[in-house]
């Protein structure tokens, strides 16, 4: 059964139909991408996940509940993590406050520590700055910041939108090492990237977005190969 599954979801804008039967499904332990130009409807796919932005029409399923009309903060407790585009970290508090704001829904000091642990163990370089504020710090650190904070609850799935954006390339090669390294460790994943060679390289299945509708479906490797998806994204 799959964990994350989208049936038939439509999502409006005020008058604009920006998702028109979205239909994806996330099996546990997968990562999967969704590629497609700017405006296709990636970010707000996630956005109608998460409950930020409401679908309309179809149904959204996570781990067997129908979470289509809950609100954010109980969907995030389901265990679905959100890490937006632009990294969106707080600026003026440190590190280690960044990521005690990932562990928000809790008072449990133990998992709070627990998962800053767990985030020094993936990302070393946090630790090294952990009382550096969060604004000061590379466009790449405040990447892994923004990942780590999506981490501190342990997420069933773990939902990264553009995590590529702005970085230089060798910064980009750690971010996606990382992303496999996550994924190897069991974290379910659900990626929106520009960078569609990036992400199909780590992913196991993708879906191609256009104008709001899934025009294309494969596994990863295949859809590397596809002509029309190197014209359109990898050329």
């Amino acid at each position: 059964m799959a964990l994350l599954e989208l049936q038939d979801v439509h999502t409006f804008y005020g008058g604009i139909h920006a998702l028109k039967g979205m239909s994806i499904s996330v099996n546990p332990g997968e990562v999967v991408t969704l590629i497609g130009s700017n405006g296709a409807g990636k970010s707000t796919t996630l956005k109608t996940i998460c409950g930020q932005t409401r679908a309309r029409e179809g149904k959204i399923m996570f781990d067997g509940k129908d979470i289509t009309q809950m609100k954010t903060h109980d969907i995030a407790l389901l265990g679905i993590a959100h890490v937006p585009e632009g990294r969106r970290i707080f600026p003026k508090l440190t590190v280690q406050e960044n990521l005690e704001m990932g562990a928000f829904f809790t008072k449990d000091k133990n998992v709070i520590q627990e998962g800053i642990e767990r985030a020094f163990q993936y990302f070393p370089r946090l630790k090294e700055r952990i009382h550096q504020k969060g604004g000061t710090m590379s466009g790449g650190e405040q990447q892994m910041l923004a990942i780590a904070r999506g981490l501190m609850m342990k997420p069933k799935i773990l939902m990264l939108d553009e995590p590529s954006m702005g970085l230089a390339p060798i910064l980009v090669e750690q971010i996606f090492e990382i992303v496999t390294e996550l994924n190897r460790e069991g974290t379910t994943i659900l990626l929106v990237e520009q960078n569609a060679n990036q992400a199909l390289s780590v992913a196991h299945r993708g879906y191609v977005i256009q104008t709001g509708e899934i025009i294309l479906k494969d596994d990863a490797k295949t859809l590397l190969a596809n002509p029309q998806v190197r014209e359109a994204y990898l050329a």
